[in-house]
């Protein structure tokens, strides 16, 4: 079975789905984007045929979060209380009973690593590239970041990750805890595809309990933290040091931030 539409496509194989993000190289993201990755993971959950999801992509990336140097893709301004709409879908696909392994090639920056970190399971390579850089680009991390990064690396590597805003490699994510396998970039959608098959043999019905007792109260804790990040970005989206920071970002350098 094989489904596609402009930006997603999904293929079932025996158990396993593959969902693919095709927006190459960097399959930056937007609303739609999610939203179509959100109604193919929801699609392959009403799926008894699939018992486990491959997220992978197109491209030299995994995906490389918003298109900040896009202005159309900069954030417009909203009030303080409005959750970010593209975080809506991310709920859903949070919601998903069933288990995803993503298979990341390349960059996952931003927005693209917290998409990363829906998964139960990350195949990366030397050639990965993760970074939650928000704050070098002068706003509060988002997509339950919050949440979801403090859970694989603890609360001090995350608060390091996030201040600085550094960018690490495939091997040392896989040392700190952000991957669970490293490949070579060959072979990274292989190995991914193979845990999928390798989840899936396991009982169905075991693996999605199991999976449910582990993640119990994920979706809430993400749900009350994207509403909390949605407040702080729609704040931060107003000062000059967000414009700074896209700014520099935009002309390669290093931004000067005033704390203004």
């Amino acid at each position: 079975m094989s489904s596609d539409s402009i930006d997603v496509g999904v293929d079932l194989d025996g158990a396993v789905a593959v969902v693919e993000m095709r927006r190459p190289p960097h399959n930056y993201f937007d609303i739609p984007l999610i939203a179509a990755l959100a109604d193919a993971f929801e699609s392959l959950e009403a799926d008894r045929r699939c018992r486990a999801i491959v997220l992978c992509a197109q491209g030299t990336s995994f995906c490389a979060g918003a298109n900040f140097a896009n202005r159309e893709a900069t954030p417009p301004q909203r009030s303080a209380r409005t959750i970010n709409p593209l975080y809506s879908e991310a709920i859903r696909l949070f919601s998903c009973a069933k288990p995803v392994v993503a298979a990341v090639q390349g960059p996952a920056i931003g927005g693209g690593l917290g998409l990363a970190l829906v998964a139960d399971f990350r195949v990366t390579c030397a050639e990965g590239r993760f970074s939650a850089n928000f704050n070098r680009l002068g706003f509060h991390p988002g997509f339950g970041l919050s949440v979801t990064l403090p859970r694989l690396v603890g609360v001090q590597q995350a608060a390091l990750l996030f201040y600085t805003g550094r960018r690490i490699d495939g091997a040392e994510a896989h040392r700190i805890g952000i991957a669970d396998v490293l490949v070579t970039q060959d072979q990274v959608r292989t190995r991914a595809i193979e845990l999928a098959r390798e989840i899936a043999v396991s009982a169905p019905i075991a693996v999605q309990s199991t999976r449910a007792t582990l993640r119990a109260g994920l979706v809430e804790q993400i749900r009350s933290a994207v509403a909390h990040e949605s407040m702080l970005q729609n704040a931060h989206f107003k000062t000059a040091d967000f414009r700074e920071g896209v700014a520099a970002m935009a002309a390669r350098r290093e931004p000067e931030f005033k704390g203004e």
